[in-house]
């Protein structure tokens, strides 16, 4: 950095020792008087414009024979044109012309004045006022420049919503906004209905459990099932898949685990400690070639690890920031090993929820940035014994049906077991579990790998019950073939009945009971021997999330005079545009939730947000400190040319990992996550739709938790201006619908 000072009036020498190579120039242009009151302005007589700000607050009290400075900053590339100017002197508080100064025009170019030094002389008519003329340069960081950019914008125009409280309602629109008619919509708000990415949430329905982690077994040679698929989770449906038989043991949970026998599964060269018995035999894909293991890229961990951790403990780890990543190291450093791995495994009868449960958690958790898949053991047994069993097959006087079942529970155990072994954090084991015998051979499959929680779900809501089971027969896949939907109901009552006759609530180790949750309306939860960060989390979800359906809304503020000068951060007002949008879009809330008296309305704290609410009438309007757009740091308020200009390091490490890159002083896509947490805790206990007017990179995190989106897709979710996506949430899942109302 350099400084540049001009010969002031009494000929005396300054400092002239600027470098001019590369950079940006804050330039100060001082004036000193000591007789008039006036403000100083530039005349720039180039084509480049002279824009800045000056302190006239001096010159209020300024007395004769005291010595008054006038000072305008502004910032100009190093290599700027020459700026060709005049100053003007203007009274203070009258409306007279201005005095042009005297004298040729001054030149400005490399943050020096060109020419000899001068005073600025201005004559109006009999009076002559002389000034000495100082002018200095500074080459500046960017992160100077971003500030210096932020402080002007919000000097050049307040914020506009001062005063509005955090809560309010309005039964008319806000003051200033409302210019003139509505802006109409078409009566039918289909019209304005456009496709979801193809990536996006279910815009129609999937059977939950098809959405689950495929079996490692192939469907080969499985009887009258050949044909059945699944979505794939991960495995390219082209890849080929190299099947080796391999022994599958079936623990028998009567016996005592006494012994140390070792098995080997040949299919992966690894060990599971299970007694080596008369088992049943089952088809492996061979995960050293037909399906590769979690592969975790360089950048996956947001922690360093100085500490002396093991490889399983590093892969553990979850991709998250704040309150998860410092919970994760604790646990994984003080806890036993087997804790490092968590297993939720859901107990229940046929049509209580489980399904729908385990896919919420599993949602939910992923979100987090904690690794979790769903293991849907009805899946499995669908794969390997077909999908069209009997209510007979699930007898427990059935021997046949008994070692079948326990031979997929087995299997999927296996797979969940193998897959925490491959770095896999959290699995949910979703089947009905409902004997202790059953859940004692889970938990001897577990031993020392993973820890073990229970979570039973009870409901004794006939009206429930009943609408479960008709959802059953008409999604589940085990009634697909089944043409007559009353003998099918008949069927899997007679199925739930077999259940029922032998199901023993748990009491046994590590509980969550969930009674009377599902309805929403009251309920129970009851836990045992719960502790560490993440059971926790999981108590805490799931208390406040029972089932209402009901649609919840998103939509980005109307475009905003930042939008159209391309910078990012601020807080600036809308444009024309996201004017029209912000009444489109209360003529459509006014419109599609009509019929929806305890419907609310929730905003950021920025005014582009509170503005585009304003409109809207009738429904409260809540202002959060977390839906505020992600923090740009020093980067607040510039355009990404300008950062990739100015700040190359920063824009390809942004470039190269959007999730987890932070600018300096700023947020990254993990930290928009941990703070959104609350909120997305609390849409999900809300009873009544919400309406969410947030900002790009918020909504894109909120979206992903709907969606069930990966957090490295977050940073690149389509999320465009002026549209509505309408999240519907039901006991069908996560359905998604949206509405473009204006380009």
């Amino acid at each position: 950095m350099g400084t540049g000072l001009s010969k002031d009036a009494d000929g005396s020498e300054g400092e002239e020792n600027l470098d001019h190579a590369g950079g940006q120039l804050y330039v100060s242009l001082k004036m000193e008087n000591d007789r008039l009151k006036a403000e100083l302005i530039p005349h720039v007589y180039g084509s480049v414009p002279l824009v800045g700000s000056w302190d006239s607050s001096k010159a209020l009290s300024m007395e004769p024979e005291s010595a008054s400075m006038w000072e305008l900053s502004f910032v100009v590339p190093a290599n700027h044109e020459t700026l060709d100017f005049k100053f003007l002197l203007k009274p203070k508080h009258s409306n007279s012309p201005c005095v042009v100064e005297e004298g040729p025009n001054r030149l400005l170019t490399g943050g020096t004045l060109q020419g000899e030094s001068r005073r600025a002389v201005f004559k109006n008519g009999d009076v002559t006022v002389e000034y000495r003329v100082f002018i200095k340069a500074d080459r500046v960081s960017p992160f100077d420049l971003a500030a210096s950019w932020r402080v002007y914008q919000e000097n050049l125009q307040p914020s506009t919503v001062r005063g509005i409280p955090d809560v309010s309602i309005n039964s008319v629109p806000m003051a200033g906004i409302e210019n003139g008619a509505p802006a109409s919509l078409e009566l039918d708000l289909e019209h304005y209905v456009v496709p979801a990415p193809s990536t996006s949430a279910n815009s129609a329905f999937v059977y939950t459990a098809n959405n689950t982690e495929n079996p490692r077994f192939s469907n080969v040679d499985c009887p009258g099932n050949a044909s059945y698929s699944f979505k794939d989770s991960g495995v390219s449906a082209d890849q080929p898949t190299t099947i080796k038989e391999m022994e599958v043991v079936i623990p028998d949970p009567s016996k005592v685990y006494s012994g140390s026998g070792m098995v080997e599964s040949k299919s992966i060269g690894t060990f599971s400690s299970l007694q080596k018995q008369d088992g049943y035999r089952g088809l492996f894909v061979d995960r050293g070639v037909g399906s590769p293991g979690v592969v975790k890229s360089s950048s996956s961990s947001a922690f360093s690890f100085d500490l002396k951790l093991d490889t399983e403990t590093k892969n553990s780890m979850p991709a998250a920031a704040g309150a998860v990543a410092a919970a994760a190291v604790a646990d994984q450093m003080l806890g036993p090993k087997e804790d490092r791995h968590l297993a939720i495994v859901l107990v229940g009868l046929p049509a209580r929820g489980k399904t729908f449960t385990a896919a919420k958690l599993t949602r939910y958790l992923r979100w987090l940035g904690h690794d979790t898949k769903h293991f849907n053991v009805g899946k499995y047994r669908r794969l390997k014994h077909g999908a069209n069993q009997s209510a007979d097959f699930f007898r427990a006087d059935n021997p046949e049906g008994m070692e079948a079942r326990n031979e997929v529970a087995a299997l999927a155990m296996d797979d969940m077991i193998a897959w925490m072994q491959e770095g896999g954090q959290v699995g949910i084991f979703d089947a009905t579990n409902s004997t202790r015998k059953r859940r004692s051979m889970l938990m001897k499959m577990a031993e020392g790998k993973c820890k073990i929680i229970f979570l039973e779900t009870l409901c004794n809501d006939e009206h429930i019950i009943e609408r479960n089971i008709r959802l059953k027969i008409q999604q589940s896949p085990d009634y697909a073939e089944q043409p007559d939907f009353d003998a099918g109901l008949q069927d899997f009552k007679s199925r739930l009945a077999n259940y029922e006759k032998v199901y023993e609530p748990v009491e046994e180790g590590s509980y969550i009971k969930m009674i009377d949750m599902v309805s929403g309306h009251g309920g129970q939860i009851q836990v045992n021997n719960i502790s560490g960060y993440l059971p926790g989390k999981i108590v805490f979800f799931l208390v406040n999330t029972p089932l209402t359906p009901r649609p919840i809304l998103l939509t980005r503020h109307g475009e905003s005079r930042d939008n159209v000068r391309g910078r990012i951060g601020g807080d600036a007002v809308l444009s024309d545009a996201g004017e029209i949008y912000a009444k489109k879009l209360a003529n459509f809330v006014e419109k599609r939730l009509k019929s929806e008296k305890a419907a609310s309305i929730w905003t950021s704290t920025l005014q582009r947000t509170i503005i585009t609410a304003s409109p809207i009438i009738g429904f409260p309007k809540i202002q959060w400190r977390a839906l505020d757009e992600i923090n740009a740091g020093v980067c607040d308020g510039m355009t990404y040319e300008e950062i990739k200009k100015n700040m190359p390091e920063e824009y390809e490490a942004r470039r190269k990992d959007k999730l987890r890159y932070r600018s300096p002083r700023g947020e990254s896509y993990l930290d928009v996550i941990q703070r959104l947490e609350p909120v997305i805790i609390e849409l999900e206990r809300q009873r009544a739709p919400v309406v969410v007017i947030s900002h790009q990179a918020v909504l894109r995190a909120l979206y992903a938790y709907f969606a069930d989106r990966p957090l490295k897709e977050i940073p690149h979710i389509e999320v465009p201006l002026h549209t509505i996506i309408e999240i519907q949430m039901g006991v069908t899942g996560v359905q998604e619908k949206r509405y473009k109302l204006m380009d």
